[in-house]
């Protein structure tokens, strides 16, 4: 008799390897297509317009603050430095074009190097970004 109850009780344990290989594969997939928002670590108050675009394929951010201070991927990074980073991060999406983050304060002349410095290693699409009325 107590034969038979153990018997059944052991019957009734449910497999489980089945159902966590979909949930791995389930977070692997939303691993692999999830998109990451790049920022650029500063925090801007970009100029008005009327004529705003929204930009599809972004692959370097780069922001200038309201002291002219340029930010690269949450690090402030010096003039000189500018060009060799985003060429290493243009090499790893190249499909990709670039948006400058500036401040409505900020010097035009940070701005106008780091186009030059985008243009010099074969950045085509270049925008500045804007806020939209």
């Amino acid at each position: 008799m107590r034969r038979r109850v153990s018997q059944e009780s052991d019957d009734k344990v449910a497999d489980l390897t089945p159902m966590l290989d979909v949930v791995f594969i389930m977070l692997i997939f939303f691993i692999v297509t999830a998109t990451f928002i790049k920022e650029t670590g500063v925090e801007v108050n970009r100029p008005d317009t009327q004529t705003a675009e929204q930009k599809k394929t972004v692959s370097l951010l780069v922001g200038v603050a309201s002291d002219s201070s340029i930010w690269i991927d949450k690090k402030r990074v010096d003039i000189r430095d500018v060009r060799p980073l985003m060429e290493q991060l243009h090499a790893e999406n190249p499909k990709g074009g670039l948006v400058i983050k500036a401040d409505s304060v900020a010097k035009v002349e940070k701005v106008l190097a780091i186009m030059d410095a985008a243009r010099s290693i074969g950045i085509t699409q270049v925008a500045i970004a804007s806020e939209e009325e």
